[in-house]
């Protein structure tokens, strides 16, 4: 009988509301009808949160590594020797290294083959800085360690909508100088091999926004548009990429416009999370695409001002792990019908039919 699918769940920041969205998503027992959840963090952290926050009493499988995981049951796997202080609502370094670890654990075990994809509950981008981690975020991190040499793309989205950025984790004085022909293209080609590979659309119609306001206002507002953005998407065009724009982000929201595509590529972080989370921040995945792997998270972050409150929703998080399955369950469909394809049929003058391999040469006349 084949296996479930295994999907390692990082801890996040002990301080947040990672615990509280993990087990109220984990109480769920349709949860291990869908996958085997292995979570990697610690036992007593788990606890600790469950009392604070008076949730039903929540059992794990402990196992030492994932390779042993139990079907039919949630898993953990204690990634740390000593005690771990929680102190609701804070940044502490504490909280910052056993993010790390935890990570370093689910990444290697993801490595070996013992996983078949990752959720990751939020951290604190300042606290797990150090030596060792020294990336903007998880998505930085994964495309460096499990990469392969791939790009990655963000892609934000719900049942409504998915955003993907041409920049991501960097200060808005730089944005204009990363805002390149070539780097449309790459994060374009990425968006509609995603959208086709980890979603399944066939043929599927990308907006992109302009940076400047009003799309440049004919060069009055900028020339961005004119210059690099309606270049890129000229020469996406001509690869045969659906892609359309660039539209003007104000408006592009406001009237609805959105709807009528299978994808937004937007300029910089806020331009499209500031509009995504006001559509869908409490249900909203953040996806990893482009890299070998498959990674989910929650939109949402350590949200430190709920936490202990027992108000944070798990939607979101819960969204991210069926996503995960989803993409897992989609790229394996796409490896079977692509691992047997149809032969090319040619026929000569004559009109007898002749198969021949994809590779074969044609006949000539």
């Amino acid at each position: 009988m084949e296996r479930k699918l295994r999907i390692g769940i990082t801890h996040g920041d002990i301080n947040g509301v990672s615990y509280e969205v993990i087990l109220k998503t984990l109480a769920d027992p349709h949860i291990v009808e869908v996958c085997t959840p292995i979570v990697y963090g610690a036992s007593k952290v788990a606890a600790y949160h469950r009392k604070a926050l008076d949730l039903p009493p929540f059992n794990f499988n402990m196992i030492t590594s994932a390779e042993y995981c139990a079907e039919g049951k949630v898993n953990m796997i204690n990634c740390f020797e000593e005690e771990l202080k929680v102190e609701l609502a804070k940044a502490t370094p504490q909280a910052g290294e056993a993010a790390f670890l935890a990570l370093e654990a689910a990444t290697a075990d993801l490595q070996a083959g013992f996983l078949d994809a990752i959720v990751t509950a939020p951290i604190n981008k300042h606290t797990i800085q150090s030596d060792r981690f020294d990336f903007p975020g998880h998505t930085e991190y994964f495309e460096n360690r499990v990469g392969q040499g791939k790009k990655s793309l963000m892609i934000l989205l719900n049942e409504r909508i998915r955003v993907a950025l041409v920049t991501t984790h960097v200060p808005l004085a730089k944005v204009p100088s990363l805002i390149t022909k070539d780097a449309i293209l790459e994060k374009l080609a990425i968006f509609n091999s995603s959208l086709r590979d980890d979603f399944r659309i066939e043929k599927p119609r990308i907006a992109v926004l302009s940076l400047n306001p009003h799309a440049g206002e004919s060069g009055l507002l900028g020339d961005e548009e004119q210059n690099v953005i309606v270049p890129a998407l000229e020469e996406a065009g001509r690869q045969g990429i659906l892609c359309f724009g660039p539209y003007a982000a104000d408006g592009f929201f406001g009237s609805g416009h959105f709807a009528q595509f299978d994808g937004v590529l937007a300029m910089y972080h806020d331009q499209g999370l500031a509009p995504f989370k006001t559509l869908a921040m409490d249900d909203g995945v953040n996806f990893t695409a482009g890299l070998p792997i498959v990674r989910t998270s929650p939109a949402h972050g350590t949200a430190y001002d709920i936490t202990g409150k027992n108000v944070a929703s798990e939607l979101s998080f819960r969204n991210a792990l069926y996503l995960a399955a989803d993409v897992c369950v989609n790229r394996a469909r796409n490896k079977e019908e692509r691992a047997n394809p149809l032969r090319k049929q040619y026929f000569d003058k004559s009109g007898d039919k002749e198969v021949l391999d994809l590779n074969t040469p044609e006949k000539e006349d």
